[in-house]
């Protein structure tokens, strides 16, 4: 299954300049897995402020990519009626930086999901070759009225 971003922006709260998922490109619910892009460009405003002389993304909004396509997932899972909140980010490692004119592949893999939370195994692919950076992500499912 794939999303546009009118799709995506029904799904997930998050606006400019944090919502960091353009495309949804692949979806197994059996898995669950999912797979989303982001196009990354010079005009973002982070790379302005950020090592300017060497634009690198930073990996912060690299997990935050990654959550929202898990959030995505867990969405897809069946869970509309919340929206999945940070716990804890494991395992991190950054291996590639990301600059202007990469093509981010966001993979999410689904762990564990519960009606309280779940974890899910991510990885960014630049250009979906080089591994930008994997981690494992705990969160919480809390009441979309609550936020």
């Amino acid at each position: 299954m794939t999303l546009d971003i009118k799709d995506i922006l029904k799904i997930l709260p998050h606006r400019y300049p944090f919502l960091l998922v353009d495309k949804i490109i692949e979806t197994d619910l059996d898995k669950p897995s999912i797979v989303g892009i982001k196009n990354v460009t010079f005009n973002e405003g982070f790379f302005q402020g950020h090592f300017p002389d060497a634009p690198i993304m930073p990996g912060v909004l690299l997990l935050e990519a990654l959550a929202q396509v898990g959030g995505i997932l867990v969405y897809q899972k069946g869970f509309q009626d919340k929206i999945a909140v940070f716990l804890n980010i494991t395992q991190a490692k950054f291996r590639n930086p990301v600059k202007p004119g990469d093509v981010l592949y966001l993979h999410a893999e689904g762990i564990h999901f519960s009606s309280k939370g779940g974890r899910v195994k991510v990885r960014a692919l630049i250009n979906n070759e080089k591994v930008a950076v994997d981690a494992e992500i705990s969160f919480a499912l809390v009441p979309k009225q609550s936020i």
